[in-house]
């Protein structure tokens, strides 16, 4: 579906490119930077996925800064984009309508309004059956990203990729970006008896019914073991992905506001990812990138790449449904 594009020609596909679907080059250090140069539009008529930035951390209780994430995560995809992801056979763009929606608007001086602003956000582009793919933003952003989910699928199956288990107990009323897995179970946004958690390393004997598989767990049983009970757990439910970078183990990702030690190097979640393709997938993110305390892009990269495999599911989402 090659549209004959000289990359030494012309530029800024995310405002020329005329078809919505294909692969084209262009030079990766210019240019307008959306998620590997799709299209940005707000016109959802025939697409299949969105790219959405929420720049928010307030909700943050260490370093602040993933505000910024969606920005650095958009430019960093640019040296992605040239050609089909890897390790996948498939370029997901030959399939999927993909385009950059920009970011969710809200007004962080009010900060009680923040949850059904966000919602109101998704609600519009779910309305249309359009698949939402998140960049943030600190972790909390999830949340009413599943509130509006849920109203539309009802509960739905978590698969949360994080050094953190975001299930501390909290107040009602009360969310930041470690309680907001704990009121999603108890508000029934999410299904905590469908739903697996990979990769946490700090402390909590709280699980509310999730089923939890420690960094100790996974590295010692490894990728397959994992897939085999993620996919037993999740079953054919409406599933979403989330996943925090900070499953990452520091030297691969430093570029985030609460980094742990003892995590996963990137061809480890790469494996992951690329073995969750039967899944009924109905949204995905990719949170808690903090530019500021990057090294070289690493970690903005490294959030890239997680969300170029998630468009990777969507569209083998896609193809499985058409089956």
């Amino acid at each position: 579906m090659s549209e004959d594009f000289d990359q030494y020609e012309k530029g800024d596909l995310a405002f020329t490119r005329r078809s919505p679907y294909g692969t084209e080059i262009e030079a990766m250090y210019s240019g307008a930077t959306s998620f590997m140069r799709r299209r940005y539009s707000r016109d959802l008529t025939n697409v299949d996925v969105a790219i959405i930035g929420v720049p928010f951390d307030l909700a943050t209780s260490n370093r602040p800064g993933a505000r910024f994430g969606p920005r650095a995560i958009r430019a960093a995809s640019t040296q992605l984009s040239w050609a089909r992801p890897w390790p996948w056979t498939k370029d997901p763009f030959e399939t999927l309508n993909v385009v950059d929606f920009g970011d969710c608007v809200f007004d962080p001086g009010q900060p009680d309004t923040i949850v059904a602003s966000v919602q109101q956000w998704y609600d519009k582009i779910i309305a249309q059956d359009v698949i939402p793919l998140t960049l943030g933003g600190d972790h909390f952003v999830t949340y009413p990203i599943l509130k509006s989910l849920a109203a539309k699928h009802g509960p739905i199956s978590l698969i949360h990729f994080d050094a953190h288990c975001d299930t501390w107990a909290d107040k009602k009323g009360r969310v930041d970006h470690g309680t907001m897995f704990y009121h999603a179970a108890n508000e029934g946004i999410v299904d905590a008896s469908h739903s697996v958690q990979v990769g946490m390393r700090t402390v909590n004997d709280l699980d509310l019914g999730y089923t939890v598989l420690d960094a100790l767990w996974l590295h010692d049983h490894g990728v397959e073991a994992a897939l085999k009970i993620i996919q037993e757990k999740v079953a054919d439910n409406p599933t979403y992905i989330t996943f925090d970078i900070d499953f990452l183990d520091p030297a691969c990702a430093p570029g985030t506001g609460t980094p742990v030690c003892g995590g996963f190097d990137t061809i480890t979640a790469i494996k992951l990812l690329h073995g969750l393709q039967n899944l009924n997938l109905i949204g995905a993110d990719v949170v808690e990138v903090a530019p500021a305390y990057d090294h070289a892009e690493i970690t903005a990269l490294a959030g890239a790449t997680m969300a170029t495999n998630l468009v990777c599911l969507m569209a083998a989402a896609k193809e499985r449904s058409n089956k």
